[in-house]
Formats: structure tokens, C-alpha cells, sequence
């Protein structure tokens, strides 16, 4: 049976899409981020990233884990890509060139959109206190080269991989989404709106969204 640790509110919601695209069962344990509670040691704390039960799945203290019949893992992303290899079918890479491309697509998000996506989410999304309109900027700034990159790429097909929606397309849309709060980076790239639009008109995306409406902010 397959486990997912972390609340819907987290980086957890990238696998709990994809557990529904594929049509896993699987047993939700919401762990909430310590941060976003006032005294997470408390008696009365709810289950966090600093709890010790938690930790005893990730010692690294961050959601989302999963345990996949013993097989612990860590890292949204990683997860996602070992899930669809796993279970195969058109999610899955169909030979190692694709199962190339899906990692590169992985770690490209990672490493060249998410930090400034989270910017603007930061400080232009949300609870309107501690935003800093200069920090939301800089952000979108430094995201019109790879959002230039990722509409380049979206040209061909209108998907990242085997021009057909895979696990890639999950793992860079549900980074690409914390974007969303600065408008001006879709509309200099129409294939990237049009293809996040595609992504969040699935079915598996619509039923992970609608719990996680549902859940505190």
C-alpha cells in the first residue's frame, strides 16, 4: 500500500495528482509544515515536519514522503518519476532517451523556475503582510528566460516529453503554478498558459485541487 506524508498544502500535492492520474489507492497522512505552526512541539501540535514520528520516516524534517510498501522515499519530484516508471503506461518514459528527458525536466524546474516561482507566490499571492513588491519583481524578472525556454519547448507538441501529457508535465506544471500571481509571464508565453490551462483541466488535477481547497490555509 502506498503512503503519502504531507498536507495538500505542500509540495505532497505533486504526487497525490499523480497517484490519481494513475489510479493508485493510497493512505493520505497529512503532516503540516512546522513553520506554519505557532509552538510545533506543543502536547496538542498536530502531526509536523518536526514531530518525531515523522521523523522517523524523514529525518530531513520535510513533506512530502512516501512509503511505497517499505520503500521509503523522499523528494516530490524524484517520487513522481519513480511512481510513473513503476507503474508505467503513457505517464511512464517509453525508453531511457524519454526517462532522460523527464529527469532533465525535473531538475531543470527545480533549479531554474521554483526558487523565483515561490517568490512570486510569496509576495504577490495570498496573506498581503510581509510582501516585499521589489523581491516579487526581481522574480519575474529572472523568469522570462525560462519561461521563454519552457514555450519554446511546449512549440513542438504542446506537452515536454513524447508529445503526450507524462509525469514531466505534472512535476514542471505544479512548479510552473506558483507563477501564477504575475500574469505577465503567461501572456509573453501563450503555450506555457495554454499547456498549464490543459494540465489543470484534468480530471486527477481537479480532484487533487478540490481536497485541497477543503484543507486550512
Amino acid at each position: 500500500m502506498l503512503t503519502i506524508y504531507g498536507v495538500y498544502r505542500s509540495r505532497a500535492s505533486r504526487n497525490i495528482w499523480l497517484a490519481h492520474e494513475l489510479g493508485l489507492p493510497f493512505k493520505h497522512v497529512p503532516v503540516i509544515q512546522q513553520y506554519r505552526l505557532a509552538d510545533p512541539s506543543a502536547a496538542d501540535a498536530p502531526l509536523n515536519t518536526r514531530s518525531p514520528a515523522f521523523l522517523e520516516v524523514n529525518p530531513n524534517g520535510h513533506v512530502p514522503s512516501i512509503d511505497d510498501d517499505g520503500l521509503v522515499l523522499h523528494e516530490s519530484l524524484a517520487i513522481n518519476l519513480y511512481l510513473a516508471k513503476k507503474h508505467g503506461g503513457p505517464l511512464a518514459p517509453a525508453n531511457v532517451a524519454e526517462d532522460g528527458q523527464m529527469t532533465m525536466w525535473a531538475l531543470w524546474a527545480a533549479t531554474e523556475v521554483e526558487t523565483q516561482a515561490l517568490n512570486i507566490a510569496s509576495h504577490r499571492g495570498g496573506n498581503p503582510s510581509g510582501k516585499d513588491p521589489k523581491i516579487a519583481d526581481a522574480a519575474v524578472a529572472a523568469l522570462r528566460r525560462p519561461f521563454a525556454v519552457l514555450d519554446q519547448a511546449l512549440a513542438r507538441s504542446g506537452y515536454l516529453v513524447g508529445g503526450r501529457f507524462t509525469v514531466a508535465d505534472i512535476n514542471v506544471a505544479e512548479i510552473v503554478r506558483y507563477a501564477l500571481p504575475a500574469p505577465e509571464l503567461f501572456e509573453a508565453a501563450p503555450k506555457v498558459k495554454a499547456w498549464l490551462d490543459a494540465c489543470h483541466s484534468r480530471p486527477a488535477f481537479k480532484k487533487m485541487w478540490e481536497a485541497r481547497d477543503k484543507e486550512p490555509a
